[in-house]
């Protein structure tokens, strides 16, 4: 029987995102591919270290055991091949169980994302990843600065979601944009019982409540809402969700306020959020990705 990953939750993830290699980047940076792939030769036995989006993968594949596989992570990488053997050796190191990767050597990877029927691609490569979202994947541009997370929560898979042109669409954003705040609540007061549109992560946010009701003994999923809204204009981001049978555990109508700080109490493996300030004020905190979507992204 042919293999499949029909069914399962499908991350890609690019070696910089899951590994810190900043430093051989800068030398692939420079131009000198041979250099760059000398110094991976050279260290192909020394493990990278974790990167920022190491503990969200690490806590994915958890979910597995020896009867199911429900989770995929597959290494989707502009390495040459020589060079993705350290990533690979780097993987073997942390006991991750990735058996599928590509490198394309320099080239876009994103279109081997359909065929990966890929719920999320996490890359430190921005054009990448704006590429994967005007293709319809959930894809975020990892902050390759952004703080660990604490290990509070070993035994939970912890995400959180900004709203607006992430999990919604950015139909809202556009009105607060061109007429202000005021327009803004009474357009969401008067639509409050029309659901949003859904925006880029929605697909991912279902598949990881389908998961969650995998839930096992080892692990589990807390997802949260984080977004700049405030009443009257939370009930329409609640009532959305409602009607699409989709459930956060938290939600943070922050009316403004840096969400860095309640990331910081919420403790995620990861956050998305559209807007770079926003990631910024969390990446000082968490774990954090940008998702280059909507009128306010910037």
């Amino acid at each position: 029987m042919a293999e499949s990953l029909e069914g399962k939750l499908v991350v890609a993830i690019s070696s910089r995102a899951l590994f810190d290699l900043e430093e051989e980047n800068r030398v692939f940076e420079q131009g000198n591919d041979a250099a760059y792939v000398q110094l991976q030769l050279n260290r192909i036995e020394q493990p990278a270290t974790p990167g920022v989006a190491f503990s969200l993968v690490n806590k994915l594949l958890a979910f597995n055991d020896a009867s199911t596989q429900r989770v995929e992570v597959v290494i989707l990488s502009r390495n040459d091949p020589v060079s993705g053997l350290r990533v690979m050796r780097s993987a073997e190191h942390y006991k991750l169980p990735i058996q599928r990767c590509s490198f394309t050597r320099g080239e876009s990877p994103w279109r081997y994302l359909r065929p990966l029927r890929a719920n999320l691609f996490l890359s430190a490569k921005a054009e990448d990843v704006r590429a994967a979202l005007d293709n319809g994947f959930a894809a975020a541009t990892v902050a390759t600065h952004a703080a660990k997370p604490e290990s509070s929560y070993p035994n939970e898979v912890r995400i959180a979601f900004d709203g607006d042109a992430v999990l919604f669409s950015d139909e809202a954003e556009r009105v607060f944009k061109s007429d202000g705040l005021s327009a803004f609540q009474q357009h969401e007061s008067q639509k409050a019982q029309l659901p949003l549109p859904p925006g880029p992560f929605k697909p991912l946010l279902a598949a990881l409540q389908r998961l969650q009701k995998e839930a096992t003994p080892r692990m589990r999923i807390r997802t949260a809402l984080v977004t700049a809204r405030s009443a009257p204009a939370h009930e329409r981001a609640i009532r959305t969700l409602m009607d699409w049978k989709i459930e956060v555990d938290e939600a943070f109508f922050l009316g403004g306020l840096p969400k860095g700080e309640f990331l910081r109490e919420f403790e995620p493996d990861f956050f998305f959020d559209d807007q770079t300030g926003h990631v910024a004020s969390a990446a000082e905190h968490v774990p954090a990705g940008h998702v280059d979507a909507g009128v306010a992204n910037g």
